[in-house]
């Protein structure tokens, strides 16, 4: 069977990319929060709609002049995500109106030689109906106007969309999730789950930077090893409780915590650097208590000294 035609969601930081993502996948599969850059590693879903299938990508809030480390990294991520579409959702924010950043964006996105469906998104009312308006400036002949969180205009949005996708000729409508043995990349924050995971993928699927905290979300990523399907999961890091002090990042813990009890197999990761700390036997235990296989892997073991009794 064919690869599935693959649709990336792309616009400003919090112009509602991550609550249409989950809309349309039907859980809370990435996280909302009214933070931008909320989201910062693409995010994918297998989707079917009208019984045409298509894969969902979410991708990082789209800062086109930001020179922070982190924003440079989410372009690149966006920027793969758009090479990788054959469909763009432009999101835009109908209650901010047309932005320099949107500009910006349109003119990049149009350069890629992609089908681009532009989506006004908060319209909630009459009033930002008109403020909708404004993104005709950009020069497109139609704009579809929606609420992502209460799902009003997502029928037409989608029936448009996906006149561009053949219809499904593999009935089987199981989702990937049900299909492959689902593994749980878990540790402390910084340990490498990212850096193992771009390994693993042979691509630069996930961001991994020095800074604690940088994955978010919870990654999917499919692989499929002598002839057996598997879908790893990145998550973030896992930090004690008194050491969580942003919202943002209690959400992103949640997120691992749920990663954990999906998932088949939890493959947890220690840094050799630490050795085997309090928090890693918590996140173990987190596992065995859940009944799940767990694998311990430990990382970075090229950066310490050995002798005839390290283990």
């Amino acid at each position: 069977m064919p690869a599935k035609p693959v649709i990336a969601i792309v616009g400003r930081p919090n112009v509602g990319k991550s609550t249409l993502f989950n809309r349309l996948a039907g859980k809370r599969k990435a996280i909302v929060i009214d933070e931008p850059g909320a989201t910062r590693d693409r995010n994918y879903m297998d989707c079917i709609w009208n019984g045409k299938a298509f894969t969902l990508i979410d991708t990082g809030g789209f800062e086109p002049t930001a020179r922070e480390e982190i924003f440079v990294q989410m372009r690149e991520q966006t920027n793969l995500a758009i090479e990788e579409a054959d469909i763009i959702l432009f999101m835009l924010d109908a209650k901010e109106g047309l932005t320099p950043s949107d500009t910006v964006i349109d003119r990049l996105l149009r350069g890629q030689g992609k089908n681009i469906f532009y989506v006004a998104n908060k319209v909630d009312g009459e009033k930002n109906e008109n403020l909708a308006a404004d993104f005709y400036r950009l020069g497109m002949e139609r704009v579809f106007t929606i609420s992502a969180r209460h799902g009003l205009g997502l029928n037409e949005l989608l029936s448009a969309v996906t006149d561009y996708l053949p219809f499904m000729q593999d009935q089987d409508k199981r989702t990937t999730d049900d299909k492959h043995i689902k593994i749980a990349i878990v540790g402390k924050p910084n340990v490498g789950k990212s850096s193992l995971i771009n390994l693993i993928s042979g691509s630069k699927r996930a961001i991994a930077t020095p800074t604690p905290g940088t994955t978010r979300d919870a990654v999917d990523m499919t692989i499929k090893v002598r002839g057996k399907n598997y879908l790893l999961i990145d998550t973030a890091g896992i930090r004690k409780k008194n050491k969580i002090s942003l919202i943002l990042e209690k959400y992103s813990v949640i997120q691992a915590l749920k990663s954990i009890n999906l998932c088949d197999i939890a493959l947890i990761l220690i840094d050799a650097e630490d050795g085997i700390t309090e928090q890693d036997a918590k996140i173990a235990g987190l596992a065995y208590e859940r009944g799940k296989a767990c694998i311990i892997a430990v990382n970075k073991w090229d950066k310490i000294k050995k002798d005839n009794t390290t283990v």
